[in-house]
């Protein structure tokens, strides 16, 4: 029992150009992914030229057993579709591609920039935004770091923009929506065991996931989507969901979302991809949100939800209880239980803390691990305070760091829930450069709590995880950058001399390729080309 699991996040930055609200956001963030991929000689990095390989995502499978039409399906779900070239050229082969098919599949579209990193991310436009996938990591204390390096990398980007001449110098939020109805998505991804049930999944996450906000919330002002209603919220995201359960993350919102891509070896993992997050600033606030889910993720594997405290913790309406906990900052709202109980959103989120506890204590007992043991303290530590008064967690927490500053705001100056300065104190909150952040700001006075220490951020902007297969996709880009033709989370392909085709190496098992595990090789091989023949055989 550990919070030890394979984990990713994806953030997708608010951007916009300031007195220019009719600027075009899909330029500007094509602006921004190109400008980090081409620092100042104005030529794309060596290491970065590598295209992103779509030839194994299906964005339309579903975890309950069948795949959407695509015909039928919306076009924002086909997250897959700059692939259609390269596989219509290819005759539908799924390996060996000609070079050309690979950039084909990204240049039909100049505006889909599109980047691999050395640290093993990915950075691209998603939609309207610039969008950070970190690489994959094992602990909720890397996700935080490879989070914030994240942060740096599109600081950079946006400072390269300024910087550009002929380009207008953009501003980018790590938020949620811009108050006016549009909202974009900060996801998480688990691998988890594909033999668990995945009516399972629904079960027993629907609860946690609706309860999660009051520890994981950003924090907004105004309630509902386009912002009509005065008030100040816990979540930036609870008002866009609509379902319960459904394929979509851009429209009819699902609390649970049914993609089945797993990126993995098929018939031994599922990806839980979890779209039902902010975008947390607070670096205590986001190890909370990987760490408790990754918790109960365990314990669900195991079977240990379907007795005890979590047993049982069915909502009756789930999507109207999501949005009345984030519209309670008090915390006092009582959600109804389809076996008509009532409880708070704290009281939900205790009961799954004592199942996560209790799992551990039989499991691991006194050899529990360090990082499973921080994330139970500091789960156990809010959730006491939040109770007891919510101001107590300002230094950990998103939503009640911004609420003390926007109550500070409204004390001194007498203003009511919809004045705009209050809603440009929101936004601010988020802004990613630290000269103009509030987030930031508070973090320099050490009026929140910090986890990770500037040093190793900045070595994660450069630098992949060792303890995952995210070591071998960005040392091989960091080694060979001009010899890999493309990249994805399960593959990376050469382009190398003497070979006839490109060359796949499939990475479909996210724990090899660690440094553990390919580091002497990598240092032996100083070329691409001894590299693919060492691993080829020939």
């Amino acid at each position: 029992m550990s919070v030890r699991r394979v984990t990713g996040l994806e953030t997708e930055f608010g951007i916009s150009v300031p007195g220019d609200p009719g600027a075009n956001p899909v330029l500007l963030s094509a602006q921004v992914v190109n400008a980090y991929a081409a620092p100042a000689a104005g030529t794309m990095s060596k290491a970065l030229r590598a295209r992103w390989d779509y030839e194994d995502e299906a964005p339309l499978r579903d975890a309950r057993g069948f795949e959407v039409d695509r015909a039928r399906a919306h076009p924002s779900q086909l997250t897959d579709g700059r692939g259609d070239a390269a596989r219509a050229r290819s005759g539908g082969r799924r390996s060996a591609p000609n070079a050309s098919d690979v950039v084909a599949a990204e240049t039909d579209d100049p505006t889909m920039a599109n980047v691999i990193l050395t640290n093993g991310a990915r950075f691209y436009v998603d939609h309207a935004h610039p969008e950070y996938s970190s690489p994959e990591v094992l602990t909720p204390r890397d996700a935080v770091r490879w989070d914030k390096a994240g942060e740096r990398i599109v600081l950079e980007a946006l400072r390269r923009v300024g910087a550009t001449p002929g380009l207008a110098a953009v501003t980018i939020y790590k938020n949620n929506t811009d108050g006016k109805g549009a909202s974009y998505g900060t996801h998480e991804n688990y691998l988890m065991d594909r033999a668990t049930p995945f009516a399972d999944v629904v079960r027993h996450l629907t609860p946690f996931f609706v309860s999660r906000q009051v520890v994981a919330g950003a924090g907004r002002v105004g309630l509902g989507q386009d912002s009509a209603t005065a008030g100040f919220q816990v979540s930036q995201r609870a008002d866009f969901f609509e379902v319960e359960v459904g394929l979509e993350t851009t429209m009819k919102r699902p609390i649970i979302n049914t993609r089945d891509e797993p990126h993995a070896t098929a018939d031994k993992y599922r990806r839980l991809h979890v779209i039902i997050g902010d975008a947390t600033m607070c670096e205590v606030a986001t190890l909370l949100k990987v760490g408790t889910t990754s918790l109960v993720l365990d314990a669900l594997e195991a079977g240990a939800l379907d007795a005890g405290p979590a047993a049982g913790l069915l909502l009756a309406e789930p999507v109207r209880a999501l949005h009345e906990v984030s519209h309670d900052p008090s915390l006092t709202h009582l959600v109804r239980l389809r076996d008509g109980r009532r409880l708070t959103a704290v009281q939900l989120q205790w009961a799954y803390f004592e199942a996560a506890a209790a799992f551990v204590a039989d499991r691991t007992g006194a050899d529990t691990d360090a990082d499973t043991r921080e994330v139970l303290e500091r789960w156990e530590s809010v959730l006491t305070r939040l109770e007891r008064d919510p101001f107590l967690c300002a230094r950990e927490l998103d939503w009640v760091a911004k609420l003390r500053l926007l109550e500070a705001y409204r004390s001194r100056d007498g203003l009511a829930w919809d004045h705009a300065r209050l809603q440009a104190v929101d936004l601010q909150w988020s802004d990613v450069r630290p000269e103009k952040g509030l987030h930031h700001k508070l973090a320099q006075r050490g009026e929140v709590e910090t986890l990770v220490a500037e040093e190793h951020v900045r070595h994660a902007v450069d630098h992949p995880p060792e303890d995952t297969r995210a070591y071998f996709r960005g040392e091989c880009l960091a080694r060979y950058g001009p010899r890999v033709a493309a990249a994805s989370w399960d593959s990376v392909i050469f382009d190398v001399a003497g070979r006839g085709a490109l060359q796949r190496v499939p990475t479909l098992e996210p724990l090899r390729g660690t440094r553990e595990h390919v580091g002497a090789l990598l240092d032996r091989c100083t070329t691409a080309e001894e590299l693919v023949a060492a691993l080829t055989g020939g």
